[in-house]
């Protein structure tokens, strides 16, 4: 019996339905006995396999306090889904941010604190939490507080007299003077402010520069030293047009002597013999916005001038180029360095007004400018009379301006090859050297004309000689159609003589066939091709290897392949007019036969004139129709009847009806028609 309440068991807790839910896979046997079902081993079930482990007075609580029913995993998760929130929701729903399941008494509530916001350091931990949240409702409710010092010591900044911090125009950012370890033990850190105090302001009281409040207060020097710089005289400011930016010249450490670093204050560093020279004498008109330029202070200078004579010499005004603030004179200029002409080879020993007979300004750089005279003046061979170009660096340097060099190859788009090489220049530049044509013809105009073998004028060749001809061997000339041409010669078209092709010239031939051979269309009568109107595109059906056996494949070159009983018709048969443009349509050719049949009557029972639904190329007359798949209702079930018992109209199979010789005469609505039976039946089954 033992045995057969534990199988009973057993059978039941693995295959009966858990009242706990679906996912409470745990053996009854765990909690349950069989002496009483209703008592629970509280230490059977180990709830710490679960996502919610038991901890501290958790232990003890009887399950029902938690679970409400039977199934388990709807019991909430969340502390406050069975302990009440004393807090109101001020302090969130994580109690375990301060409370612990082994003791619900919060001991750690300066540690908790400090993971705030505010942590409570110095003299705010060892205040009462009511001293600061005194403004809820309810002592247990912790609603958020602002942070700001000022938030609770309003009241001590306004009663402060010494000094009185409300007259004063005190910040109440209370904490760049206090703290929290020590509030009257203030102080003020005027190096953490954007004017740190040095040299003669440390020491200085507040209201020296305070005066009138601690905010918006002017760091310029000139601020509070207004009337110093308006009083001095040595030198005087006012007079001299000073910059009140006063710490160029004074620091905080020491305000006389005042210091001027000219090298490090200005854009204009003085070097040479400039650091001796006074103030006054380059800031005769003050100290604002004095020009650079050397010419601006030694203008005088470079009037004065003779030897040589800048102003005659039109010397450009920019003194750096030859002079230096080390030494004026001597003066020196590099011209490698200094201009966009460095000096080379024969031009290095030559006198500056060799080039420059004009002056210094704009000169112009060719080689030209100075050797035109060079130019004119030379004969072996004669520049002007051969026009050469006026670009001598082509042919000269300024190394050695003779002998001469000049490079074809590299110097023009035209290098010299074969027999090209050794022909004098004036051969080809009869009338100049410049804007010479390169085509062969150009040159070879009266060799093209000459020509008899083959007459080039007459048999209109293009003058495009380097088609037939090279540099390297003029005769004989060569000529490949394949690679010169687009139409190459295949099949009988290779043993074909020029002129054949090319009766009236080389240029403008059409590659079509039927340009050459127009005549042999219009004289074929096997089959006439006039008359059969085939089209003039001979490629479809011969080649240049066999043109008089000509193929045609109805299947490749058309998109009507011919199957079944199509393939034995004559051509005629369906292209009795020509060839161009005949539909495929099985009724374009069987329209009669349509028309002529009377069994079925295809045009009293309005047959659709797709004949492929029903026939094929191979046999015609032994017609097939799946209704199955072919028609929106499939023949199954009882529907497999003969046509007329639904098409009750024999001359329109597009009428049907499904209440006709009483077989759905009586079902749901008769009035409804037919119409009303497909529209819920739309495959004709029941259901």
């Amino acid at each position: 019996m033992i045995l057969f309440i534990v199988y009973v068991i057993f059978v039941t807790s693995a295959f009966a339905k858990s009242p706990h839910g679906e996912g409470f896979k745990t053996n009854c046997v765990v909690c349950h006995t069989t002496n009483d079902w209703t008592k629970i081993k509280m230490e059977g079930f180990n709830h710490d396999t679960t996502d919610f482990p038991l901890i501290g007075q958790h232990k003890t609580v009887y399950c029902r306090k938690c679970h409400v029913d039977l199934e388990f995993k709807n019991a909430k998760r969340e502390c406050v889904s069975c302990h009440k929130d004393v807090h109101e929701g001020t302090l969130g729903r994580d109690c375990e941010r301060c409370h612990a399941q082994s003791s619900w008494i919060v001991n750690n509530i300066r540690q908790i604190h400090q993971q705030s916001r505010f942590p409570l350091i110095g003299a705010h931990a060892r205040v009462d939490c009511y001293q600061c949240h005194n403004k809820s409702a309810s002592l247990l409710r912790f609603d958020p507080m602002r942070s700001d010092c000022v938030d609770c010591h309003l009241t001590d900044f306004m009663a402060t007299t010494s000094p009185n911090h409300a007259a004063s125009g005190f910040l109440k950012d209370c904490f760049l003077c206090h703290n929290e370890i020590s509030w009257k033990s203030s102080t003020f850190n005027h190096n953490a402010t954007s004017f740190p105090l040095t040299g003669g302001h440390f020491g200085v009281d507040c209201v020296k520069c305070h005066a009138n409040g601690y905010t918006s207060t002017p760091t310029a020097c000139v601020s509070c030293h207004l009337s110093n710089y308006n009083a001095t005289t040595n030198p005087n400011h006012t007079t001299a047009k000073f910059s009140t930016d006063c710490q160029t010249c004074h620091t905080t450490t020491a305000w006389s002597p005042s210091s001027f670093n000219h090298n490090t204050a200005t854009t204009f560093p003085l070097t040479g013999a400039h650091i001796g020279v006074t103030c006054v004498q380059c800031h005769t008109n003050g100290y604002g916005a004095i020009p650079t330029t050397c010419v601006s202070c030694h203008l005088t200078n470079y009037n004065a001038t003779t030897n040589p004579n800048h102003i005659t010499a039109k010397f450009p005004t920019t003194c750096e180029t030859c002079h230096t603030s080390t030494a004026w004179v001597p003066s020196s200029i590099n011209h490698n360095t200094s201009t966009t002409f460095p000096l080379q080879g024969a031009h290095i020993g030559l006198a500056c007004t060799l080039c420059h007979t004009n002056g210094y300004g704009a000169i112009p750089t060719t080689c030209v400018s100075c050797h035109l005279t060079n130019y004119n003046a030379t004969t072996n061979p004669n520049h002007s009379l051969a026009k050469f170009s006026t670009d001598c660096s082509t042919c000269h340097s300024v190394t050695a301006w003779s002998p001469s060099t000049f490079s074809h190859s590299t110097a023009t788009t035209f290098p010299l090859t074969g027999a090209h090489t050794g022909v004098a220049c004036v051969t080809c530049h009869k009338n100049g050297y410049g804007a010479i044509p390169t085509t062969c013809v150009s040159c070879h105009l009266a060799n093209f004309n000459a020509t008899t073998n083959p007459n080039h004028t007459t048999a209109k060749f293009p003058t495009t000689c380097e088609t037939c001809h090279s540099t390297t061997a003029w005769v004989p000339s060569t000529f490949n159609h394949t690679t010169a041409t687009s139409f190459p010669l295949t099949g009988a078209h290779i043993a074909v003589t020029c002129a054949t092709c090319h009766p009236t010239g080389y240029t403008a031939i059409p590659t079509t066939c039927v340009s050459c051979h127009l005549t042999t269309y219009n004289a074929t009568t096997n089959p006439n091709h006039i008359t059969s109107k085939f089209p003039t595109t001979c490629e479809t059906c011969h080649s240049t290897t066999n043109w008089t056996s000509s193929t045609f494949n109805h299947s490749t070159s058309t998109t009507f392949p011919l199957t079944g009983a199509h393939i034995g018709l004559t051509c005629i048969q369906c292209h009795p007019t020509n060839y161009n443009a005949i539909p495929t349509t099985c009724v374009s050719c069987h329209l009669a036969t349509y028309n002529a049949t009377t069994n079925p009557n295809h045009i009293g029972a309005k047959f659709a004139t797709t004949c492929e639904t029903c026939h094929t190329t191979t046999n015609w007359t032994s017609a097939t129709f799946n209704h199955n798949t072919v028609a929106t209702i499939p023949l199954t079930e009882n529907h497999n009847l003969g046509c007329s018992i639904c098409h009750t109209t024999p001359t329109n199979y597009t009428i049907f009806s499904c209440r006709q010789t009483g077989c759905h005469a009586n079902a749901h609505n008769p009035s409804a028609g037919s119409t009303g039976c497909y529209s819920c039946h739309p495959r004709g089954r029941a259901g």
